[in-house]
């Protein structure tokens, strides 16, 4: 029985957890301990998920802060969020063996940042300062980005040339935040640029969107996903917005009863970086507090695969030869 003395319902939301670029990333570092073996270094986390961090962890993988934790000629991975080009160009000065493991949906970011700064547009990129995908978009043309997170500093910003200003976006942002101030962009510079379709990922967007819905008919919301995920704040923040109160969670632990008294229908979702096995411990936590009726929502079907780095397609194994 849940705390109100009568069967409750878990409504599940679908799409949920892993996205693509966070499944290749994982992938890419099982295939590289196959193929090459411990230890594996991988600079700042894979992916911002403390499971699978300390699950990686365990077979082998060392997560540093910077390149010079790596000993020479070492293997390193980025991770999905992206690197700045001095990143890459210490890696080379090192002689570090890179396995690069950024999202594409990031690098197409960091594309289109190169090919506005080499036109002469200012570049506003809206997030999150220190978020580490934002760093590694700023550093491809540190002169011409401008970091924006609000509506307000969109009204304060002083630009060279108001007719040559451009936008991108953090993958992983609220759309309904980027969409204000993407559109306060767009009325203080008539002409700016922007993407050919929102720079916000598919993933991210299905998942709010599917939140939203959750929010319609639960009484409470539990999110699973790490603190330092932004996509998974973003998840909180929406359903915050739509006026049901909502707790991010790393597992079970961190669930407080108290979130739950009174709550008939209980939403359950998780961040693109949370694997699955994660929900189904909170059904099974749940389903222990009288919420045995469970309803999966929604039901967009995501059928994006990313295809592993080339490093690792014909990587041979290290220390051995064709001949072993």
């Amino acid at each position: 029985m849940n705390h109100k003395g009568i069967e409750g319902k878990v409504l599940l939301a679908s799409p949920r957890g892993f996205c693509a670029g966070v499944v290749r990333a994982i992938d890419t570092v099982n295939l590289a301990l196959e193929q090459l073996g411990p230890p594996l270094y991988v600079r700042r986390e894979i992916v911002h998920n403390r499971y699978v961090v300390e699950g990686l962890r365990k077979k082998g993988v060392v997560f540093i802060q910077e390149l010079g934790e790596v000993p020479q000629d070492g293997v390193v991975i980025f991770s999905a969020h992206g690197v700045a080009p001095e990143v890459r160009a210490a890696a080379r000065a090192r002689r570090l063996r890179v396995i690069d493991a950024t999202c594409p949906l990031v690098t197409k970011v960091h594309i289109e940042a190169l090919k506005y700064a080499r036109a002469g547009f200012t570049i506003i990129l809206v997030g999150h300062e220190n978020h580490e995908e934002v760093v590694g978009t700023r550093g491809e043309a540190p002169e011409s980005i401008r970091v924006l997170s609000t509506v307000q500093e969109v009204e304060d910003l002083e630009v060279p040339d108001p007719d040559r200003v451009a936008y991108l976006t953090q993958t992983t942002l609220s759309f309904l935040d980027a969409r204000q101030i993407i559109e306060a962009l767009r009325c203080k510079f008539p002409n700016i640029r922007g993407p050919a379709s929102h720079d916000i990922c598919y993933a991210t967007q299905n998942r709010q969107n599917a939140i939203l819905e959750l929010a319609r008919q639960t009484d409470v919301i539990l999110v699973v996903g790490s603190p330092n995920s932004s996509n998974s704040r973003r998840l909180v923040e929406v359903a915050a917005q739509a006026g049901v109160p909502a707790h991010l969670i790393d597992d079970t632990g961190d669930i407080r009863q108290s979130w739950l008294q009174g709550a008939d229908t209980i939403g359950l979702t998780a961040g693109a970086s949370a694997p699955e096995e994660l929900v189904g411990s909170v059904l099974d936590y749940l389903r222990g507090l009288g919420y045995a009726d469970v309803e999966t929502l929604g039901g967009v079907r995501e059928d994006v695969h990313f295809a592993l780095p080339s490093e690792l397609t014909a990587a041979p194994a290290r220390g051995r030869t064709s001949g072993d």
